[in-house]
């Protein structure tokens, strides 16, 4: 709804023709302007008498920032100065640059003043020690604007290239992190065009003109586009400004319109019509703007929101206009905790065991130092509860009270295996082997499109999505997809599609209740699994027949895998002493209605987090933990057996020891003994688009940790020239066999020092008999549990081979280490799972060679019982008088 604002306030000439800017303190108390002369006039807020006059000040002011003791004006002359509040004067020069300033910003804190001009660089000043000097260069273009974030940590820059530049201030030397393209067009600095990166009060998001006279708004986490108003203006746009709780949105354009936006539904609520609008300010609590133009005219619109919308203003802080909010929907990778319980990074913190009795309970038991009674409603007492507010408390007014904080537990989040949530209007529902589904968000309605990688055996489609579809899972046979409900009462819906059959396609949709969404969703070759909202778990067949329907003992449900006719389901349990919820898993099969494992515990590290779960091709449960570490399930057709072991420690992999490189890894699949996963650079968490290529790392059970690779030193030396020739001067190359030489020896007496089964030439041994006597204990309980064939039972044999195999080359390396290695050598070859002695004859010969005969003694082998732990199959009776030759016995062969 769009209305015309009646009541036009009257003009008041501030200034000379020109550039005009305004801005009100923080506290509202005076509006500040500056213009094309040498006087700066401040208005006192209700006050409709004679403003005052700051005479004497630089002419040609084109930027203002303000607090509530002083205010900085930047001319065009070079120079930043900064007026006292207090005295109403000059007070000094801050900087001054060899170019015309085009803006300045104060940092929120009121430390750090920020300088935009022609130059190259920006600037950042302290305001109350100008030596204290913060250099940006590293965008290298001339900057129009610039802005900080509510918190102050980061600063936006909007330059003449077309591109918004982001630098983080945390560290000590601000860091560029992110170039914002495509968004801003290319303007000259001293074009009344804006480009400016407004800031959300929320601090989640910025809005910025577009080059289309659209407004549109980016998000801080990902930097994708979200909401656009448009259809609001037809010239460009020369002013825009947030209302203080972020509700509404002011803008002014050279067609010479002044509007009113919505932020919740991007429509415009009212209009002024005033020409060559400059700057446009809020008041910060009434609902008062005032705006300049290019006339050197200043307007101050009490009422500048109509009635009916008036209500708007006074609302707590709104959150930024999402496509897909994170923080409001039931996502896939997050779940929403009750309004009356505390958020996961607000819990309460505590000086000491002994410190505030009120921490512990919920009443007063006496006077307390920041003690202020809120008595007359004006909001003193707000966050009250805790000693600091969480960062989204006053988007959605969830104040929780110290007795929440301390009792409620907190949940492990649910997720889809294989998504990731919304980054603008674009996210992928699933990504693993066989293909991959993503989702485009075109308002009205989403476009899907599924992906595979083999071609010549499934074919690409993509269809138009009325459903809103946020959930997929996709195999070879076919793909499921679920919407959430809608607003308007419609139930969450499962739909079905197969990818080719023999009679006519099958394409199926099943309503759950009402209210209930789908959290997480498997689909196998026999099973498809639905986790809801209503603690359900929902088994329906590939024809969507209901097979099974129950609640599950651990909940909120998190997630859900499925292989065949294994059901895998994770929920949260009985909270540990750190106050999460511990997780527990199920695996039953349903063809047979057998629980494998019930309700136990998925072995987690402290604070850690599951990202995903999934089977391995060979069919074993896999879960990938926040710490980047794989780990597998053993023995998990064994009640009470499962125990999780490690596969890979991504944080171990040579690519990393040398620190310099930063990447996390999204998990895909286990498949061929590889790990199959997407590379992620920098502080990204999930895949985006353009779809990145699949990597894979072979299994590394974690045993020691990776040795950088160490720079060999530069040669100082240079060319040289010797009798007249240009000869190279080779010290630089002696100098680095020297160190290279020295480096080896480093490594070797490290070596020397080491476990013996962990140094360089056996850990590549140890680590290959481990993992071949895990995958033959996998193999081993999978043939117990079905019908062994030929194949099978060969590839277990092989296995064992392999193993005893590589406990041959093993029991070389000790019996070429000497005496000092002889239990040891009796111990791998205990480990070895030949019961034929052919096994035990070539460990003799392998002794036999590395010893000399004045050492060989004799010794009987006792092979009575498996030792490994990892071992599961049957064994022969004991094996005894088995005669090897073993170095390292004191005593004498017997005759």
């Amino acid at each position: 709804m769009t209305t015309l604002i009646a009541s036009r306030p009257r003009s008041r000439p501030a200034h000379p023709p020109g550039a005009t800017y305004c801005a009100y303190t923080p506290d509202g108390t005076r509006l500040v302007t500056v213009g094309s002369n040498n006087t700066t006039r401040l208005y006192k807020t209700g006050y409709e008498g004679e403003p005052t006059n700051i005479d004497d000040c630089q002419e040609q002011n084109l930027a203002l920032a303000t607090s509530n003791n002083y205010f900085v004006a930047g001319s065009e002359d070079g120079t930043v100065s900064l007026y006292s509040l207090d005295t109403n004067a000059f007070d000094r020069f801050l900087l001054r640059t060899s170019l015309p300033v085009r803006d300045v910003a104060i940092s929120p804190d009121h430390q750090w003043c920020a300088v935009a001009s022609d130059e190259l660089t920006v600037r950042l000043v302290g305001v109350h020690d100008n030596t204290q000097l913060r250099t940006l260069k590293e965008h290298g273009k001339p900057t129009k604007h610039l802005t900080f974030d509510p918190k102050g940590s980061l600063l936006a820059l909007s330059c003449t290239d077309g591109v918004i530049y982001i630098y983080s201030l945390t560290a000590e030397h601000p860091e560029l992190i992110r170039k914002v393209d495509g968004v801003i067009g290319r303007l000259e600095t001293e074009s009344e065009a804006l480009s400016r990166a407004v800031w959300h009060p929320d601090g989640r998001a910025f809005a910025v003109p577009t080059p289309t006279r659209d407004i549109q708004v980016i998000s801080k986490n990902d930097w994708e586009k979200q909401r656009v108003f448009k259809n609001g203006h037809d010239g460009d746009i020369t002013a825009l400004s947030w209302s203080p709780n972020g509700a509404l949105l002011a803008s002014a354009g050279k067609d010479k319109k002044l509007l009113i936006w919505s932020t919740k539904d991007q429509s415009v609520i009212a209009r002024y019509e005033y020409p060559n609008v400059t700057d446009i300010c809020w008041h910060p609590t009434k609902n008062l703007a005032s705006f300049t133009t290019s006339d050197g005219e200043l307007y101050i619109s009490p009422d500048f929101v109509p009635e009916q919308f008036a209500s708007l203003l006074r609302l707590p802080k709104q959150p930024a206009p999402f496509i897909h909010d994170p923080l409001t929907e039931l996502s896939n990778n997050t779940r929403r905790l009750e309004v009356s319980g505390p958020k996961p990074d607000a819990r309460p913190r505590r000086d000491s065991v002994d410190a505030d009795l009120d921490d512990l309970l919920d009443e007063n038991y006496g006077d307390d130092d920041d003690f202020v009674v809120d008595d007359d409603g004006a909001g003193y007492t707000l966050n009250a509860g805790r000693k600091r507010p969480a960062e989204d408390d006053a988007i959605y007014e969830s104040h929780p009270t110290k007795r929440g904080n301390f009792v409620q537990p907190q949940h492990h989040p649910s997720f889809q295996p294989g998504s990731t949530p919304w980054r603008g209007n674009r996210k992928y529902l699933c990504l693993n082997l066989i293909g991959f589904v993503w989702t485009v968000d075109q308002d009205s309605h989403n476009t899907v499109t599924v992906e595979f990688y083999d071609h010549e055996f499934h074919r690409d489609f993509h269809f138009t999505d009325t459903f809103l579809y946020d959930k997929a899972c996709l195999n070879d046979k076919g793909s499921l997809f679920s919407c959430p409900p809608k607003d308007d009462g419609s139930p969450a819906v499962v739909f079905y599609r197969p990818h080719e059959t023999w009679t006519q396609r099958n394409e199926w949709r099943i309503q759950l209740p009402k209210g209930e969404a789908v959290l997480a969703m498997s689909l196998s070759d026999s099973y498809i699994t639905v986790t809801t909202t209503g603690n359900y778990v929902r088994i329906y067949t590939l024809f969507g027949i209901p097979v099974r329907v129950y609640r599950p003992k651990s909940t909120p449900i998190v997630t859900c895998a499925s292989w065949r006719d294994y059901v895998l389901t994770m929920g949260n349990g009985p909270v540990g002493a750190d106050g999460m919820s511990r997780l527990l898993y199920t695996i039953e099969n349903i063809k047979r209605d057998e629980v494998c494992q019930n309700e136990d515990t998925v072995a987690l590290p402290e604070g850690a987090t599951v990202k995903s779960v999934f089977f391995s091709d060979n069919g074993d449960p896999c879960i990938y933990d926040s710490t980047g570490t794989l780990l597998t399930l053993l023995h998990w057709r064994r009640p009470s057996r499962a125990v999780w072991v490690p596969l890979l420690d991504t944080r171990l992999l040579p690519r990393l020891a040398s620190g310099r490189k930063k990447e996390s890894y999204f998990p895909i699949a286990v498949a061929d003994n590889k790990f199959h996963c997407i590379i992620l650079k920098g502080g990204d968490q999930y895949p985006y688009f353009p779809r990145p290529l699949l990597s894979e790392f072979d299994f590394a059970v974690p045993l020691t940790s990776a040795k950088p690779k160490k720079s060999k030193s530069k040669s100082k030396s240079k060319k040289k020239q010797r009798s007249g020739d240009d000869l190279m001067d080779v010290d630089g190359e002696e100098e680095e066999d020297n160190d290279s030489t020295a480096s080896e020896a480093d490594d070797s007496d490290s070596e020397n020092n080491a476990d013996p089964l962990t140094t360089k030439e056996s850990l590549p041994l140890t680590q290959s008999f481990l993992l071949s006597s895990l995958r033959a204990a996998q193999l081993s309980d999978q043939l117990e549990s079905s019908r062994s064939t030929a194949s099978q039972r060969a590839a277990l044999a092989r296995l064992e081979l392999d193993i005893d195999k590589t406990l041959l080359q093993l029991l070389a390396i000790e019996c070429r280490e000497g005496e000092d290695r002889g239990m040891r050598a009796l111990e791998v070859v205990q480990l070895m799972k030949d019961r034929t002695g052919r096994m035990i004859e070539a460990a003799g010969k392998v002794a036999e060679r590395h010893t000399t005969p004045g050492d060989q003694h004799y010794m009987q082998l006792d092979l009575a019982a498996p030792r490994h732990p990892l071992e599961t199959h049957k064994q022969p009776p004991s094996l005894r008088a088995v005669e090897g030759v073993v170095p390292g016995s004191s005593s004498r062969p017997r005759t």
